[in-house]
């Protein structure tokens, strides 16, 4: 099977009344500075010259395929039109935002499965927007496993993994509300998110022995069960069958001494039992230029760790740091992952 190396990045466009146009073009203008790998984004090419120009910024914007993207890079903003119009003001989705970011996903996961794109890189999208559209995903990550499933007739556990070069955390439960997170939490779920990140730190990181560090889920890892019995019964035995399986796990660690520097020297991952345990650290240390990875799925996908900042757009005042570690950690990952052609 070919390698996903050297074919230019599927950029999404995200929701278009956010602060995805104004990164992708500031990040474009500046990609001789940064360095960034090739890339297009996929949208209405027209909405993006007007928002280049809104912005006073000098982009000029070509319609291509992506097998023309990498050769126009250099000189042009390289964009794969979507059909429709895209109308969106900056700070005011309309009636156009849920169909264009939904129908950008959908392109950019079609082109990597044909192998016509290296690896997915999603701005960011609104969920509220798309949810009075009818979107029955609980997110992106969801959606991108549901797309996944489809052309591939497989299913897909999709583990959302937040890097930084300081810090990789893994939240084993996600968007649910705290109360949840014991009745959703089991073994067989902390299994199955540890073997997944352990082999995709191999394949697609290149740490040949990943080393895995599990969170307990109540105060010091529940001190012996005094402090609550879920350490013992469900992430302890997690830890047991994972070491069975030559993955190299430890815990159930105490949270509260798990992110210092001397001992995130200690492991490649953290896994964490609830979604502010892993991102309360990581958005502590590396705020700005974290990024979203979506393990589990058959390609690389990354995603700016961050929203869709309304108040921001269209101001030029936004951040490109955590798009600029986007596109340069999914180059970097599709460099070692194989193409994923149907």
């Amino acid at each position: 099977m070919s390698h996903a190396a050297g074919l230019p990045l599927a950029l999404t466009l995200g929701e278009p009344a956010g602060i995805g146009p104004d990164l992708t073009l500031a990040v474009w203008q500046r990609r001789r500075e940064l360095a960034i790998p090739p890339f297009y984004v996929i949208g209405d090419p027209e909405f993006l010259a007007a928002r280049a120009r809104a912005l006073g910024n000098d982009v000029p914007v070509r319609s291509v395929t992506p097998r023309q993207a990498s050769n126009v890079f250099s000189s042009s903003l390289p964009v794969v039109p979507l059909d429709a119009r895209i109308t969106a003001a900056p700070g005011r989705p309309d009636d156009s935002s849920a169909a264009g970011a939904i129908a950008s996903i959908d392109r950019a996961v079609a082109d990597v499965m044909a192998g016509e794109a290296g690896a997915v890189v999603t701005n960011p999208i609104a969920k509220s927007v798309l949810y009075r559209a009818g979107f029955t995903d609980p997110g992106h990550t969801e959606y991108l496993a549901r797309l996944a499933e489809r052309a591939t007739g497989r299913p897909v556990m999709p583990v959302m993994m937040l890097w930084s070069p300081e810090l990789a955390v893994v939240p084993v439960t996600i968007h649910i509300p705290l109360k949840d997170v014991i009745a959703q939490l089991t073994t067989r779920l902390i299994v199955d998110t540890g073997r997944i990140v352990a082999r995709d730190m191999a394949a697609r990181f290149g740490v040949a022995r990943p080393r895995l560090s599990v969170a307990g889920l109540n105060p010091h890892a529940g001190e012996d069960g005094t402090i609550g019995r879920e350490d013992v019964e469900i992430v302890a035995p997690a830890v047991a069958a994972l070491r069975a399986e030559g993955i190299d796990a430890r815990g159930p660690l105490p949270a509260d001494t798990m992110f210092h520097a001397a001992a995130r020297a200690t492991y490649d991952v953290a896994l964490c039992m609830y979604h502010d345990q892993a991102l309360i650290p990581i958005k502590t240390l590396a705020f700005d230029h974290g990024v979203n990875v979506t393990l589990g799925l058959p390609f690389v996908r990354t995603s700016p760790d961050h929203g869709t900042a309304f108040d921001l757009a269209g101001t030029g005042r936004a951040d490109t740091s955590s798009l600029v570690a986007a596109l340069k950690l999914a180059a970097r990952l599709s460099a070692r992952t194989p193409a994923a052609v149907n």
